[in-house]
């Protein structure tokens, strides 16, 4: 039995490699896409700190050759991953949240910031920074750097693979995915399927509209990260073989 990974690239890719070095085999099917905006920065003199939510986020400041002027920033990175990407960029003072936006929202507003928070982020967004840190008397702009396209249609042998059971299982990342998912996959599988089917989601918020589509089979990791949600696809993996 293979995998399915949906997240974008290419994070996908990095996710069918963790994958095979646990021994499990998996196939991508993006169902989002990352596109880059023509985009202009603000000023950023008096600017405090970085904040950001997506590893997109900085590819796409990047793309745009702007790293270099926002690097004597401190970085203030949702989870371990966007933080380990911001260190490979080039930026030195960098923290990590932990993997939520409720926890980067609380370790802003702790952080005795002396000046607002650029925060350069995606077109949808699934948390509203500046509102969230208003009461706390810290200001936050929000640079819109990138947009994620959701595509249109599904593999066409890749749904096959589902419903025959050939892919057991699917890694779901974001909530925006799950309900691409939903609306591609779901009603193109059988009701027999949507119950077989294994679903590993990165968190509640996620994995919400894929319960109230009845996919019955659906696991949480224990933390909003990579690491857990390896963890649960291994787990997975080791109960199917037996072992």
């Amino acid at each position: 039995m293979r995998m399915l990974v949906t997240r974008p690239e290419p994070d996908a890719q990095a996710s069918i490699d963790r994958l095979a070095a646990l021994g499990i085999e998996a196939v991508a099917a993006p169902l989002l896409t990352r596109a880059g905006l023509d985009f202009h920065l603000p000023d950023l003199s008096g600017f405090a700190a970085l904040a950001v939510t997506s590893t997109n986020a900085l590819r796409a400041l990047e793309d745009k050759g702007v790293l270099e002027d926002l690097q004597h920033l401190p970085v203030y990175a949702v989870g371990d991953r966007t933080a380990h990407e911001a260190r490979a960029l080039g930026f030195t003072e960098v923290f990590s949240a932990g993997g939520t936006f409720e926890r980067l929202s609380t370790m802003l507003a702790l952080a005795d910031l002396e000046g607002p928070v650029l925060y350069p982020a995606g077109k949808h967004l699934s948390g509203d920074l500046a509102q969230a840190l208003a009461p706390h008397g810290i200001m936050v702009v929000t640079a819109t750097v990138y947009d994620m396209v959701a595509e249109s249609s599904f593999p066409e042998g890749t749904l096959a693979a589902l419903e025959s059971g050939e892919l057991g299982a699917a890694l779901v990342y974001s909530r925006r995915t799950a309900e691409i998912f939903c609306t591609l996959v779901g009603p193109r599988l059988s009701a027999a399927k949507r119950r077989d089917l294994v679903l590993f989601c990165l968190s509640e918020n996620v994995a919400q509209p894929l319960v109230e589509q009845h996919f019955t089979r659906v696991h949480l990791a224990d933390r909003p990260d990579e690491e857990a949600m390896m963890s649960l696809a291994l787990a997975f993996a080791r109960e199917q073989s037996g072992s």
